[in-house]
């Protein structure tokens, strides 16, 4: 039986005017495109493509890499899903015309059940290439970012989860080595750096409607010039440890590195209009690149 509950839709958003009801909902191909669009796979894809090449640059096998690469993309999946179920009633009053459940062309209970089915799948994934790896990326990388949708989000240790999911993205994939192998202290250090970053930079787009319903995080209570500021002095931190962190000196390019990154960094500080994101952007992938070029 079709749920038929009305939504209200005000304020509009990109289109998105009158009452929405679950009649609205997609059918056939159209569902897989409308189910990857509520599992942020924007963000799901970028988590996944650095475990990737983290895989690729500890040295594990193809069928471990792909693994453990499958194991992390099925576990953005589940936060991905499970972000848009708990966030569906506030998605709604401020009229998301880009989320699937706000604007009903899915169903709370199909969102639920593809969540289940990936939970399963990140379970079975994970333990396949070990249990060490597994608990990492169950308890401390999904379980934290499962906690941020749940609990952290609206309060000033939103960044937390963040910071430890982020952090220990790259022990999740050598522990899925054999034998299993912890990283170096300093490259869990600077991927927690790129997570917080990452949440400072990615609440900006949305601190106005995040206002309007009510979630105030730490990037809500110090306002959206110092996120800026913050995300920026951590990204620099980030790169001074990515360059300096590994034995030896550091080669010239990551001399030049660490140059550009701080002329960025100047940019996000004190350019106008959308310089300051976008060269807060450009240093996160200078840190993407240089985390997976010195991660062993």
């Amino acid at each position: 039986m079709t749920d038929r509950r009305t939504v209200p839709a005000d304020p509009p958003r990109s289109g998105v005017s009158g009452p929405v009801t679950t009649d609205q909902q997609v059918r056939g191909p159209a569902v897989a495109l409308a189910l990857l669009r509520a599992s942020h796979l924007g963000p799901s894809l970028a988590v996944t493509t650095i475990a990737a090449l983290l895989a690729v640059a500890f040295g594990l096998s193809a069928d471990r890499g792909l693994v453990v690469t499958l194991a992390v993309f099925t576990g953005q999946l589940t936060i991905g899903w499970g972000n848009d179920l708990v966030d569906a009633a506030r998605d709604r009053t401020v009229g998301r015309a880009d989320k699937p459940l706000a604007t009903g062309q899915l169903s709370t209970g199909l969102v639920r059940r593809a969540l289940y089915v990936a939970a399963v799948a990140c379970v079975v994934l994970s333990l396949l290439v070990g249990w060490r790896s597994a608990a990492v990326h169950l308890l401390l990388a999904v379980g934290f970012a499962h906690l941020y949708n749940l609990r952290l989000k609206a309060t000033v240790w939103s960044w937390l989860p963040y910071a430890v999911a982020f952090g220990v993205l790259p022990a999740v994939i050598s522990l899925a080595d054999i034998p299993p192998q912890l990283p170096p202290l300093w490259v869990g250090a600077a991927a927690a750096g790129l997570g917080v970053a990452a949440h400072l930079l990615n609440t900006l787009l949305d601190l106005d409607d995040d206002a309007a319903t009510g979630v105030r995080g730490l990037p809500h209570r110090i306002g959206a010039r110092w996120s800026r500021r913050a995300a920026a002095g951590i990204l620099l931190s980030t790169t001074a440890v990515l360059v300096l962190g590994p034995a030896g000196a550091p080669a010239t390019w990551g001399w030049l590195t660490l140059g550009v990154v701080g002329v960025l960094t100047a940019l996000t500080l004190v350019g106008r209009g959308k310089v300051p994101f976008s060269a807060a952007v450009l240093v996160a992938l200078c840190n993407v690149a240089l985390l997976v070029a010195v991660a062993v």
